[in-house]
C-alpha cells in the first residue's frame, strides 16, 4: 500500500482510506458481521486510516472499531464531533466539546484521539473561531493529538486555515465536484494541512453501478437525502439530481481506458492530485475495498484525459450541482 504525510500529523497514511459511517448501520442496516470482515480486510490491505464518528450508529461504529484493536496494528483512526447526540449544533461549548470527545475515546478505548474533526458545524461557528482555541488547549491535555474539520464548503475550508493548529481538511472532492483544485488544494499544501477526500465516488455515483430506475433502502441516506431533505444537499450524489448524476456517468464511461472499472477512473484521477493525502470511500462489502485498493496500481491518467474531465466538469457537471460548492 502506498503512504502519504497526512499534514502537520506527520501520519503516513494508505492513500485509499475507509470510511466508517455505514458500520453503524446508517446504510440500510449492515450487520456486525460484514463490519467486521470489512475491518478485517482493511487491515490485510494495508489500510491504516479508518475514519468515523460519534454519530455513526450513535457510536457504534467507533466501537466496532475498538474491538477491530486498531492501535496494535498500525491504524490512525479519526473521529468527529458536532452531529452526534448530546451537542447542539448551533450551541457549542468548551465542556459540551470535551465532553463529546471523552465520549468518543471511551467507545474507541483510547486515552488519545489520533484525530478529532468538526463535523460539518455551522460555518458562524468556523468564523467565530472560539472552539478551535477550546480543541488547541484539549491537544495541550493529551485528550487529542491532532485536530482538523469536515466541511461542506470551499469556503468554509478556506475559513478552517485561518487557524494556525488545524492539522487536517476532509473535503467533497471528486470528479463530480472539482473547484478545491483552484484555490484550496495550493493554500492547504503551504499550510502543510493534509486532505482527506469524502465522497470520492459521489454516494456511489461514479460506481457506474446504478440506473435511474434504482431504489436504495428506506434507511440509506442516499433515498432519504437524495434531495437536501434532511442535511446538505450538497452532500448526497455531491449536490447532483440523481438521474442527471446517472447520466453523467453514462458520458464519462466513453472517456475512461477500455479495461477500467468506473471506479478506477474516480479514484485515479483524485491520487493524481499530489494534494490529497487520503482517500476514504465508504464500502458496504470487503470486496468493493479490495477494487478500491487496486486503482492505486493504476498509471496516472494522461494529461489529455485530465485536462478532458476539468472541461467535463465545467460545462456539463457544474451547472447541475444544488446547494453551496
Amino acid at each position: 500500500m502506498h503512504k502519504r504525510r497526512l499534514g502537520k500529523t506527520g501520519y503516513n497514511v494508505s492513500e485509499i482510506g475507509l470510511g466508517c459511517w455505514q458500520l453503524g448501520g446508517d446504510w440500510g442496516g449492515m450487520d456486525d458481521a460484514t463490519a467486521r470482515e470489512i475491518l478485517s480486510t482493511a487491515v490485510k490491505l494495508g489500510v491504516n486510516f479508518w475514519d468515523t464518528a460519534d454519530a455513526y450508529g450513535g457510536g457504534r461504529s467507533e466501537q466496532l472499531i475498538a474491538e477491530a484493536e486498531p492501535g496494535n496494528i498500525g491504524v490512525h483512526v479519526a473521529t468527529k464531533l458536532g452531529r452526534g447526540p448530546g451537542i447542539a449544533l448551533e450551541h457549542f461549548s468548551r465542556e459540551t466539546v470535551r465532553e463529546t470527545l471523552q465520549g468518543s475515546a471511551e467507545r474507541l478505548r483510547t486515552d488519545t484521539i489520533d484525530l478529532a474533526q468538526l463535523h460539518c458545524v455551522p460555518p458562524k461557528v468556523l468564523e467565530d473561531g472560539e472552539i478551535f482555541a477550546w480543541l488547541d488547549d484539549l491537544k495541550r491535555e493529551g485528550l487529542i493529538r491532532h485536530y482538523g474539520a469536515s466541511v461542506e464548503t470551499v469556503a468554509d475550508a478556506l475559513t478552517c486555515l485561518k487557524y494556525p493548529g488545524l492539522a487536517t481538511l476532509q473535503i467533497i472532492y471528486n470528479i463530480f465536484r472539482q473547484d478545491a483544485a483552484e484555490e484550496l488544494l495550493p493554500r492547504a499544501a503551504v499550510a502543510d494541512v493534509g486532505i482527506i477526500v469524502r465522497l470520492p465516488l459521489a454516494s456511489g455515483l461514479l460506481t457506474g453501478k446504478f440506473g435511474k430506475s434504482h431504489h436504495f433502502a428506506e434507511t440509506d441516506h442516499r433515498n432519504f437525502n437524495r434531495d437536501g431533505q434532511s442535511f446538505n444537499v450538497g452532500e448526497t450524489f455531491s449536490g447532483l439530481p440523481f438521474e442527471k448524476g446517472v447520466e453523467l456517468v453514462e458520458e464519462l464511461e466513453t472517456m475512461k481506458p477500455r479495461d477500467w472499472p468506473m471506479t478506477h477512473l474516480a479514484l485515479r484521477w483524485l491520487l493524481d492530485q499530489p494534494a490529497v493525502s487520503t482517500v476514504i470511500a465508504g464500502v458496504s462489502r470487503p470486496e468493493q475495498l479490495v477494487d478500491n485498493v487496486a486503482a492505486t496500481e493504476r498509471p496516472r491518467l494522461f494529461p489529455e484525459l485530465t485536462e478532458r474531465l476539468a472541461r467535463f466538469y465545467r460545462s456539463k457537471v457544474r451547472p447541475h450541482v444544488r446547494g453551496s460548492i
